[in-house]
C-alpha cells in the first residue's frame, strides 16, 4: 500500500507539454504552461485532485474568440492562471490543483462583493463563510464565525490589501491559503509565523468588478473521453432593479406577493444571490447583514438541502457560543461531558441558547439558486423566521409558495431573480 503521507508531500510531476492550443473551427486559443521555482525546484502543480493525479496549469496567452454574439475573456486578465514566483510571497510548498481552483472560485465570488471590505473563505470549492466589514479585519472575522469549523485549512481570500490588524486575525488561525491584492507593511511578518501558509498576491483583485460579464469557456470532460463545452454564467442581478416582485397566474388566478424588502432585506437579496454564484447546486444558503449564517450544498431535493443548511445554522451557531465562553469547539465540549469530565449543564446552556435563537436564523434572507418546486422548501425557512426570500422563480408551483410566504405572520417577502445559478 502507497505511504499516503509521503505522496501529499511529493511533488508528483506531470507530462503535459509545456504549450497546449485549442481549435475552434479557425479561431484557436495558445495556452502556456506554469511552473514555478521554489525551494530550488521548478515544478507546475503538485498534484491533482488527489496525489496519484497529474496536473498542470496552464494559462490564456494568445488567441481571441468570439462565438456567435459572445467574445470570451481575452489574453492578459490572468488571474490564478497568472501567479507567479514573486506573487507566491510564501509559498510554503508548490501548489496543488484544489489549492488554486478554490481560490478561483473564492475570486468568483468575491468579483461581486468589491463595494466595500469583504472576505470569502473556501473549503473543498465551495464558500464556508463569506462577509462584508466595515474593516478588511471585520469582514474576515465575521467570515470566520460563520463556520470557524470548516474554515480549518481554507483558502481565503480578501478584496483590500491586507494591514496588520487583519493579518493578526488570520494568523491565529489554521489556514491553507491567504490571497488578497497587497500586503500592508508589517503584515507579511506575521502571517509567515505559519510556516506552511501560502500567502499569494493576485494582481489584479483591485480590478475584479471588471470582471463580473466576462465570459469564459467552460469545460466537462466525460468518463468516454467526450467534452461537454459552454459559456460560463453571467450574474444579472447587481441591484434592486433587476429583481421582480414574486408574481405568478395558476388556473385563471393571479398570485402576488404582499410585502417587498425592506433595505437591508435587498442589500442582503444581492449580497446572498452574489455568494449563491459559487456554491455546488442544489444549494439553499441563508444570510444576514451581509454574512452567510447556514449554507447547504450539493444536495439532490431543495427541500432537503433547505434543511440542511438550516441544520448547519444550529451547529455552527453551537459552535461559536461554545468557543466563545469555554474556548473549545462544541463537538469537543460534547465529548467531554459524555465522559463525565464536563458539566452536562453546560452543553444544556449552549442548547438552550441555540433553539432559543434558532441558530440566528431569524431575521435571514432565504436564497435558493432555483425555484422551488413546491412549497415544503419555502415553508422551512418559514418556520425558522426568514423575512424574505429570493430565488428564480418560474415553477408551476409558484402560487403555494407565494401563499405560503403570504400567510406568514409577519408577511415574509419574496422575490425573483429571473435566472437560474446552477453550478456542478
Amino acid at each position: 500500500m502507497a505511504d499516503l503521507k509521503k505522496m501529499y508531500t511529493t511533488i508528483l510531476g506531470d507530462s503535459f507539454p509545456m504549450e497546449m492550443k485549442i481549435s475552434f473551427g479557425d479561431q484557436v486559443l495558445v495556452y502556456r504552461k506554469r511552473a514555478w521555482n521554489i525551494g530550488g525546484e521548478e515544478r507546475g502543480l503538485r498534484y491533482g485532485e488527489n496525489p496519484d493525479q497529474e496536473a498542470a496549469l496552464y494559462e490564456l496567452v494568445n488567441g481571441n474568440l468570439v462565438l456567435g454574439d459572445c467574445a470570451f475573456i481575452e489574453p492578459g486578465k490572468g488571474l490564478v492562471s497568472a501567479i507567479t514566483e514573486e506573487d507566491m510571497i510564501q509559498a510554503g510548498k508548490h501548489p496543488g490543483k484544489i489549492n488554486l481552483t478554490d481560490v478561483d472560485n473564492s475570486l468568483n465570488v468575491l468579483k461581486f462583493l468589491m463595494k466595500k471590505p469583504a472576505a470569502v473563505i473556501v473549503k473543498h470549492n465551495n464558500p464556508c463563510g463569506v462577509a462584508y466589514g466595515d474593516s478588511l479585519e471585520e469582514a474576515f472575522t465575521k467570515a470566520l464565525r460563520a463556520d470557524r469549523v470548516a474554515a480549518f485549512g481554507g483558502c481565503v481570500s480578501l478584496n483590500r490589501p491586507v494591514d496588520k490588524a487583519t493579518a493578526e486575525a488570520m494568523s491565529r488561525q489554521y489556514l491553507e491559503v491567504v490571497c488578497a491584492p497587497e500586503y500592508e507593511e508589517g503584515s507579511v511578518e506575521i502571517l509567515s509565523q505559519r510556516k506552511n501558509l501560502r500567502i499569494i498576491k493576485i494582481q489584479r483583485i483591485d480590478q475584479l468588478e471588471s470582471y463580473w460579464d466576462k465570459r469564459f469557456v467552460d469545460f466537462k470532460s466525460l468518463i468516454d473521453g467526450g467534452i461537454i463545452v459552454q459559456q460560463s454564467p453571467v450574474n444579472r442581478i447587481r441591484g434592486r432593479e433587476d429583481l421582480t416582485p414574486a408574481r405568478c397566474e395558476y388556473e385563471g388566478k393571479v398570485y402576488e406577493i404582499k410585502r417587498l424588502p425592506d433595505d437591508r432585506e435587498y442589500e442582503d437579496i444581492i449580497f446572498g444571490w452574489a455568494v449563491e454564484q459559487g456554491i455546488t447546486s442544489n444549494s439553499v444558503i441563508y444570510v444576514k447583514n451581509g454574512v452567510t449564517v447556514g449554507i447547504g450544498t450539493g444536495e439532490q431535493d431543495r427541500v432537503g438541502v433547505a434543511e440542511i443548511a438550516v441544520y448547519k445554522a444550529y451547529t455552527k451557531y453551537a459552535d461559536i457560543l461554545c468557543w466563545d465562553k469555554y474556548k473549545i469547539p462544541y463537538k469537543e465540549l460534547e465529548r467531554l461531558v459524555e465522559r463525565g469530565e464536563r458539566s452536562k449543564a453546560e452543553k444544556e446552556e449552549i442548547d438552550a441558547q441555540v433553539k432559543a435563537d434558532r441558530g440566528g436564523l431569524p431575521g435571514s434572507v432565504m436564497v435558493s439558486d432555483a425555484f422551488f418546486p413546491f412549497r415544503d422548501g419555502v415553508d422551512v425557512g418559514i418556520r425558522e423566521g426568514v423575512s424574505a426570500i429570493v430565488h428564480p422563480g418560474g415553477s408551476l408551483r409558484d402560487w403555494e409558495s407565494i401563499e405560503a410566504c403570504n400567510e406568514a405572520d409577519p408577511p415574509v417577502a419574496m422575490m425573483f431573480t429571473g435566472q437560474r445559478a446552477f453550478k456542478h
